[in-house]
């Protein structure tokens, strides 16, 4: 009777196994292990993960849309400026008047338009929206909405996801900009969100490779698994990340990632893609897709996208198109979102990867919300802001606004009160706050890239 595949792979891994036993004991007895220890060795070798694993990272993964050209102007109609959505005025950007919905639970009030994600979030966990930056018209690199104190947010992530095994740290999509940071490793640079997947494809797992097969590829990772368990110095917290990196890379040498990284049909379908969805939305869900396969094999802690890069001066002479537009945007990131639901964290016992998420978005301009005629570039006081999704760490809601006036409201970081700073002045604090979302309110790691910024009036104190 033939064997089913399950059978099959069963029948393997105790091959493998009893190997591994075997190469355990005669290294144990080389290096004056007691057999006890041999054998607890084995066993955290062939489980899931070594011990460490099982802690949380101290650092949350993120990711980082970067619009450009204007087209972060998109982003406005799925979380309008409070005044400018409940004025009702059609002649206002916004394409939903009479439409919106406020959240529920936030900390400052916060407006979903109708085709706006992750509205079934919690309170806590909804988007902070903080002005923040200057308007940067028609450039693919906007920094002014993401940056404190020369340090640039994507950078600032990086160095501090820097304590995060992770083969491949930080990758930027095309140009999409990653700036500086003390600290920072060097970005992975990739054409398309598609490419990501040519960094991980192992050499060694394809056809006429040293580990096509299956067995050589599991005994030479659980080798590996078992080698860092018998050496004492891999639980030194000075040595710790790097063996876990190396134990991750060990494990996906005899591993093709082609087909793991790359979504099937039923995935692209659960992100809302169509044969008529257009193209700059099909490209961030590329991304997303194989980012969020990325983070589950622990692959890389950070991905920066570019977005959105058409110009959409003419986007509310039809409707149909940018209703078309907006639904599809708002079904990719809730698409990214529900997969990150669904998908447990290896890394953080008990968890999904969307517990262990920031996502930020920020752009060039967002265009004159008070405008929809031509959607001008021009924004009112050249203001600009940025959409967090702070995961739990940060006020969430709008903090300052485009009044319907044409005149803009700022906020104190300290407070949270909204005052007449510009959007300019907020700036730094917004970068800082997304830097305490992922470090998970650390406040003595944001300080080193922050120092002396006070957002304890958009943060939420954590426990020590």
């Amino acid at each position: 009777m033939a064997k089913s595949k399950q059978s099959e792979r069963d029948d393997r891994r105790a091959v493998s196994r009893r190997g591994l036993i075997k190469w355990g004991l005669a290294a144990g007895a080389a290096l004056a292990v007691p057999r006890w220890k041999i054998f607890e060795v084995l066993e955290d070798s062939a489980g899931t993960a070594l011990a460490a694993d099982a802690a949380c990272h101290p650092t949350m993964r993120s990711v980082h849309i970067v619009a450009g050209n204007g087209g972060f102007a998109w982003f406005q109609l799925l979380w309008p400026h409070n005044a400018v959505a409940a004025a009702g005025n059609n002649q206002f950007a916004f394409h939903a008047p009479g439409m919106q919905t406020l959240a529920a639970g936030t900390d400052r009030p916060l407006t979903h338009g109708p085709q706006a994600p992750w509205k079934n979030l919690p309170g806590r966990r909804q988007v902070s929206a903080f002005m923040a930056g200057n308007n940067e018209t028609h450039t693919n690199t906007p920094s002014s909405a993401a940056t404190v104190m020369n340090n640039s947010i994507t950078a600032i992530a990086a160095a501090l996801q820097v304590t995060n095994p992770s083969v491949v740290p930080t990758i930027a999509v095309g140009d999409a900009p990653f700036g500086n940071a003390p600290g920072a490793p060097r970005v992975a640079r990739v054409g398309s969100g598609e490419d990501i997947i040519g960094l991980f494809n192992s050499a060694a797992s394809r056809a006429g490779g040293l580990l096509t097969n299956p067995e050589d590829a599991e005994l030479y990772s659980a080798h590996y698994q078992a080698l860092i368990g018998l050496n004492r110095a891999a639980g030194r917290s000075t040595q710790l990340k790097s063996y876990e990196t190396a134990q991750r890379a060990a494990g996906l040498l005899g591993t093709n990632l082609a087909t793991v990284l790359t979504p099937d049909q039923a995935t692209r379908n659960a992100y809302g893609l169509t044969a008529g969805t257009r193209s700059a939305v099909v490209d961030i869900a590329d991304t997303l897709m194989v980012t969020a396969r990325a983070f589950k094999l622990g692959l890389t802690s950070s991905v920066i996208l570019p977005a959105m890069r058409d110009d959409p001066h003419g986007a509310f002479n039809d409707m149909n198109s940018l209703n078309s537009t907006v639904t599809d945007l708002g079904k990719v990131l809730d698409g990214f979102w529900n997969e990150l639901e669904a998908t447990p964290d290896d890394s953080c016992a008990g968890k999904s990867l969307a517990d262990n998420v920031v996502i930020t978005i920020h752009g060039d301009t967002p265009k004159n919300p008070l405008d929809r005629g031509g959607w001008p570039d021009g924004t009112p006081n050249n203001s600009n802001w940025i959409y967090v999704l702070g995961n739990g760490y940060l006020r969430t809601g709008w903090y300052g606004g485009v009044n319907t006036n044409g005149s803009t409201t700022g906020f104190d970081p300290a407070t949270g009160t909204e005052n007449n700073n510009t959007s300019a002045q907020t700036a730094g604090a917004a970068a800082a706050a997304v830097a305490y979302a992922i470090a998970r309110g650390d406040d003595r790691r944001v300080g080193d890239f922050a120092r002396g910024v006070d957002i304890k009036g958009i943060t939420i104190p954590q426990e020590l």
